[in-house]
């Protein structure tokens, strides 16, 4: 799978940004998509997910109530919606797609990774 993430930038804390993934497969939809970061120094750590019925949506514990995680299946898209923003939340945010969700880390060798984008929260 291709991934092509975009929407990232600068923010001052307390904003919104709204990243988005284009993913190249036909079988989108049966995959479970999602977000990483990775700060400068730190583990790439998982963020989101969202599988292919309604209800199969996951957060990390410091984005839930913050971010949203949703796809469009008919235009392979993911997207990830970004509220009060924390100085916290700077990191370089990877689109992926085949996540692993029986895996602590939520990837494993069949999880492909778009290029990433960076996100920059100042306070």
């Amino acid at each position: 799978v291709q991934l092509q993430a975009s929407g990232g930038g600068e923010v001052q804390a307390g904003g919104s940004l709204r990243l988005s993934c284009a993913a190249s497969r036909r079988a989108f939809r049966s995959i479970i998509m999602g977000w990483f970061r990775q700060a400068p120094g730190e583990e790439r750590e998982f963020v989101a997910a969202i599988g292919w019925t309604v209800g199969m949506k996951y957060y990390a514990d410091s984005v839930r109530g913050r971010f949203t995680i949703s796809r469009d299946n008919a235009k392979n898209m993911v997207y990830l919606q970004m509220n009060s923003l924390k100085p916290e939340d700077t990191a370089v945010y990877y689109c992926a797609a085949d996540l692993d969700r029986y895996s602590s880390t939520w990837y494993n060798r069949k999880t492909d990774w778009g290029q990433g984008t960076l996100v920059t929260v100042s306070s």
